[in-house]
């Protein structure tokens, strides 16, 4: 087995369907890859969709197994046990992929036999539309988006989108899954694991390349783009950042850092303001004060 696919799933069984959908058409010979869902502990009717989606589908190898305890880190590592693949590609279920995803990912990993990850764009489908007030810096924690040209290359800056990343089984082994401490539980949007794995590779000296060939979109419905669920979400974006640098024992440094940010969000901010638009200006400020009161621990 080539390439597995993982995809962890709560209580959106019709989102997990179209994700699977799209697995229909993969341009890869079915016998070179796997579709290991892991249903954390649902309460909907996620298990009976899939079931019935498998029945429509018996020549693709897909399969669920259950994870009971609650988030995405230890329903992502348990995929990952399950699997079989030389390669693990992530995607998340409120997702679909392009016809080439498995097939881009296998060429990426044969074609570069020292990368021990990867990571491809993510484009984001707004099912409401896109709002005013988004910049490209408040898009980021909500979409995920990333699209870095369409050429393969090292990634310099940055690391792999979370609900579009692949690693080799061999370094997974070799440096460890997702920190359960870390990801999102139920409702609360945590975040930080995939960030962290990276940065575990990139710090062992792992090759970790950008591919542009596997593409998945990502579907934002309009519960996502309120309010207080932005707020939310950028205060534990500073929660995960604050977790991460407490391990590491760079805490200090990653307060200085945000305070150094504030800098460049005003800026920003007041560019946005200059060119005639306030709410960008103010969701940006919105954000960087989420995610300062995540890292700086400060009360609701």
């Amino acid at each position: 087995m080539k390439l597995s696919i993982v995809i962890a799933t709560y209580n959106r069984a019709a989102d997990l369907v179209r994700s699977l959908e799209s697995l229909v058409e993969q341009t890869q010979s079915v016998q070179d890859w796997e579709c290991v869902v892991v249903n954390n502990n649902s309460k909907d009717d996620t298990e009976e969709q899939f079931v019935r989606f498998c029945e429509q589908h018996p020549r693709l190898n897909l399969r669920m197994v259950r994870e009971q305890n609650q988030g995405l880190s230890w329903a992502r590592n348990r995929g990952i046990a399950e699997s079989r693949g030389e390669i693990v590609a992530i995607i998340d279920d409120d997702e679909t992929v392009n016809a080439e995803f498995v097939e881009g990912y296998i060429s990426l990993f044969e074609k570069y036999p020292e990368a021990a990850a990867a990571g491809g764009r993510v484009v984001p489908h707004f099912m409401g539309g896109r709002p005013r007030w988004m910049s490209r810096y408040t898009e980021r924690p909500i979409a995920g988006t990333l699209d870095l040209g369409s050429e393969i290359k090292p990634f310099e800056k940055g690391y792999p989108a979370g609900g579009n990343m692949a690693m080799r089984r061999s370094a997974i082994e070799e440096l460890g899954a997702f920190d359960t401490a870390l990801g999102r539980t139920g409702s609360n949007p945590m975040g930080g694991e995939e960030k962290e794995i990276m940065y575990r590779f990139a710090k062992a000296g792992k090759a970790i390349y950008y591919t542009p060939t596997p593409v998945i979109y990502h579907y934002i419905p309009e519960s996502k783009l309120t309010m207080e669920y932005f707020d939310r979400l950028c205060r534990m974006c500073g929660a995960s950042e604050r977790v991460m640098a407490q391990k590491s024992g760079r805490l200090l440094r990653a307060k200085v850092a945000e305070v150094a940010k504030w800098g460049a969000t005003l800026v920003i901010a007041a560019w946005y303001v200059l060119g005639g638009n306030p709410p960008k200006a103010s969701m940006l400020v919105r954000l960087r004060r989420g995610v300062s009161r995540g890292l700086f621990d400060c009360a609701k």
